[in-house]
């Protein structure tokens, strides 16, 4: 029985994830970034991660610039995981960011991020998984940022 990309889609949006902005420097003046939600960790040793990528600017980018940033997003964060998912810029201007190895943006006040160089791209289907080798990074601490059946959500409180 083949499923329709609709039912696929709504099945998956069951699995509750965390939320990240992919960062990346594409030139010295040039930034981009996403929302990503298609990221895990892959490997300790090596320490490597992976991120799924759709096919067009971002993918493209992300190639140029043979590199990322990793940042996990905290529960107050909103605001950047829409303002990299949406229509308007995938820049960062006007953010609060510093750099690590690759020159990446990191953003400031995240549950941690990982500096990573492009270590092997795989193909998957409309996407492409970017396998990424962690050369820097950083804990942060909050609560997490989490997307649940199509929206945000947060982790039941325990009082």
């Amino acid at each position: 029985m083949t499923i329709d990309s609709d039912t696929q889609r709504k099945i998956m949006g069951m699995f509750a994830t965390g939320i990240t902005v992919v960062s990346m420097r594409i030139h010295d003046d040039e930034t981009w970034g996403m929302t990503a939600n298609a990221f895990t960790s892959l490997s300790l040793d090596p320490p490597l991660v992976l991120v799924a990528v759709k096919k067009g600017q971002t993918h493209e980018n992300l190639q140029k610039a043979g590199h990322f940033a990793i940042n996990i997003l905290s529960a107050d964060q909103q605001d950047l995981s829409d303002r990299f998912a949406f229509t308007g810029p995938k820049d960062f201007s006007g953010l609060d960011t510093t750099t690590d190895v690759t020159g990446a943006p990191i953003l400031q006040n995240t549950l941690g991020y990982v500096d990573c160089e492009i270590h092997e791209v795989l193909a998957g289907g409309d996407h492409d998984i970017f396998i990424g080798k962690i050369i820097g990074g950083k804990l942060g601490e909050g609560a997490p940022l989490l997307y649940f059946s199509g929206g945000y959500a947060e982790l039941a409180s325990d009082t």
